[in-house]
């Protein structure tokens, strides 16, 4: 247990100080000739957990994201995730609310997200809501996104390496 925190920390860190370096490299930037605005972008995620009760994840979820910037935003994220137990264990099924900061950090296409919220379980007489923290990293153009992301879980005793596509759209 103790790598897995170690693993955790440093993952975060190194999260936390790339989405910095690319907020301050952004810092005096204007928004002339740049609309603002809003995007929403449906995904589908599928994860490998990292505890001992569950052996895979499988989501939706929508994104609402207001563009601060060409290369800041905000986002807010909901959907259902699935994790799917061991043969002792029953599946948790669980609806996510988490609103994070996404930094486009190369190319205008690469970017680093940091979400922040809470798991609200669902199904199989489990009555936890568990904190949620997921920094990640992906692709994205004007429709289709691609990102991996770590989601610590504080109440599931399971975390998870998900990979998410989506596709979204301006409103």
């Amino acid at each position: 247990m103790k790598k897995t925190g170690k693993f955790r920390g440093l993952l975060l860190a190194a999260m936390l100080t790339l989405g910095f370096t690319a907020f301050a490299q952004v810092g005096a930037s204007s928004t002339d000739g740049y609309d603002q605005g809003f995007k929403l972008g449906f995904g589908v995620n599928v994860g490998a957990t990292t505890g001992n009760y569950f052996n895979w994840a499988l989501g939706g979820d929508v994104r609402l994201q207001y563009n601060l910037s060409q290369r800041t935003s905000l986002t807010l994220t909901t959907g259902f995730t699935n994790l799917f137990g061991d043969d002792d264990v029953k599946d948790l099924g669980f609806i996510p609310a988490k609103a994070g900061f996404k930094a486009f950090i190369w190319e205008d296409r690469f970017y680093v997200l940091g979400e922040l919220g809470a798991g609200f379980a669902v199904t199989n007489d489990y009555d936890q809501t568990s904190f949620l923290w997921a920094p990640g990293i992906g692709y994205a153009n004007k429709y289709f996104d691609a990102s991996i992301r770590y989601e610590g879980m504080t109440d599931f005793h399971a975390d998870q390496i998900a990979l998410r596509l989506a596709y979204g759209f301006d409103l």
